[in-house]
């Protein structure tokens, strides 16, 4: 897994086009203000350990939220970051698990559809910890 976390003070995504066959179709948009967004790649070698992945996951983005001071994560799938890929499936399952874990401990979880090219809109602070990368 590897994750580019970003402290934002504004985050917003509009959904622009698929990128997948088989996602159904959607014209989505929202805005989080004040979240840390988790741009996740899931390789294949997470798909052995589903478990221990969405652990990582949750605890790299609850230490950055923490630090930020912030209850409010987004999880966004972002394929770019290996070559290897986890199925979508498998996205999906890590981020429902993930998601449901995290709004259980206080947090508010925004998710960005998987499958779709987003326009994004970043606002990020230029400060320190604004920017993490984790590999696992």
């Amino acid at each position: 897994m590897k994750i580019l976390m970003l402290y934002v003070n504004r985050f917003s995504y509009k959904t622009a086009s698929k990128g997948l066959e088989g996602v159904p179709d959607l014209d989505e948009e929202n805005e989080f203000k004040n979240a840390v967004v988790g741009f996740v790649h899931l390789e294949e070698k997470d798909e052995e350990s589903v478990a221990g992945a969405i652990t990582k996951l949750i605890k790299n983005l609850k230490w950055l939220a923490g630090k930020w001071n912030t209850k409010t994560v987004v999880l966004h799938s972002f394929a770019h970051l290996a070559e290897s890929k986890a199925s979508a499936e498998t996205v999906g399952e890590v981020f429902a698990r993930a998601r449901a874990r995290l709004e259980a401990s206080g947090y508010t979880v925004g998710e960005t559809p998987i499958g779709y090219f987003l326009d994004l809109h970043v606002d990020a602070p230029g400060k320190s910890l604004a920017r993490v990368w984790k590999s696992f």
